[in-house]
């Protein structure tokens, strides 16, 4: 079986909103990408140094990352000679599929899942810097929690940014969860106490907390965010279950440089990738996982509440090749 068939199996095993939502979010990235590709085929009819080169400069400018695209393309190198593979249209299918197996690496599809207590409060600490989109994601985790029946806080931690609490303020009440605050400029480490007080009170089952992101600051921002996580571990030994770096996928590179400065710093166990329908080079995600080893948990794929999707890298990967799979499978299809 070939291994889009493979990919259209387990896509099929997905709900059709969650498959359109990848294929829609990811269709800047797929344009480009695919036309890039297309081109490449048509220009080399056999595989040969030449193709391969150029090949690394369409996962390039992708944005893909020159380390992740250095493993791939030799990885791909002996994959071709171990099928003994002559023409390029073929190795469309070997790619998505070494993509897939680069991106997971020894680790299975659970990487990808929340880590939530199930029978206690569970605290998810976000950080990451001012204008990412960090307070939106908030809300829409928020939402998407509540739908799956549980109940949840937020606490307005970044107590710098003008406006940051009103925002978070707005989001608690379009989405119908109460938002724990203090004035302006107060101890973001006291609104994240008090969070945790009145969430335990509540018998609440998330506190999704809020953080500042003044990454000019950088040493005064990760002192504080450590002071954060010491009142959190003290009040919750085990909390907070995640620490989610949420970056701005439209900034590419930046994006991956902002990663490595937050992950020097405090222990980021997930990425949430916002604005992934914004960007032509999607390709960031496999980047960030290959090259920091941290999970990418969420990915913004549109501007409604309902648009913060989980992450999976075959729904991300159908995402890229969502045409040529479709035209696969559909051949196979009638040649059944």
């Amino acid at each position: 079986m070939s291994f889009f068939k493979k990919l259209k199996d387990k896509i099929n095993n997905q709900t059709e909103q969650v498959t359109d939502k990848f294929k829609d979010g990811l269709t800047k990235t797929r344009d480009s990408f695919a036309t890039k590709m297309n081109d490449l085929v048509a220009k080399y009819r056999k595989v040969d140094e030449e193709f391969f080169e150029e090949l690394e400069e369409v996962l390039i400018s992708a944005d893909v990352g020159v380390e992740t695209v250095m493993e791939l393309i030799e990885e791909l190198e002996m994959e071709v000679k171990r099928r003994n593979i002559k023409d390029t249209s073929e190795v469309v299918e070997v790619i998505s599929e070494k993509l897939v197996e680069i991106y997971y690496g020894d680790a299975d599809e659970e990487i990808e899942e929340l880590n939530l207590n199930e029978d206690s409060l569970s605290v998810v600490l976000f950080v990451g810097v001012n204008g990412v989109g960090k307070t939106t994601t908030i809300g829409k985790l928020a939402h998407r929690l509540k739908e799956e029946g549980k109940t949840v806080m937020l606490a307005a931690g970044d107590t710098f940014r003008a406006g940051a609490i009103e925002q978070l303020d707005v989001w608690g009440e379009r989405v119908g969860v109460e938002v724990i605050k203090h004035s302006e400029g107060s101890d973001p480490a006291a609104v994240i106490y008090d969070g945790i007080q009145a969430a335990k009170s509540r018998n609440a089952d998330v506190l999704l907390c809020d953080t500042a992101g003044r990454l000019q600051n950088k040493v005064n921002l990760m002192n504080e965010l450590s002071k954060v996580k010491r009142v959190i571990s003290r009040e919750i030994p085990e909390a907070p279950q995640e620490v989610l770096l949420v970056l701005d996928a439209t900034t590419g590179q930046n994006a991956m440089s902002q990663a490595k400065t937050f992950s020097e710093s405090t222990d980021v166990s997930g990425i949430v990738l916002s604005k992934l329908d914004g960007t032509a080079k999607g390709g960031i995600v496999l980047a960030i996982r290959n090259e920091l080893s941290i999970p990418v948990k969420y990915v913004g794929l549109g501007e409604k509440v309902t648009d913060l999707q989980p992450f999976n890298a075959n729904s991300f990967v159908y995402g890229l090749f969502a045409d040529m799979v479709d035209q696969d499978t559909n051949t196979d299809a009638r040649d059944d």
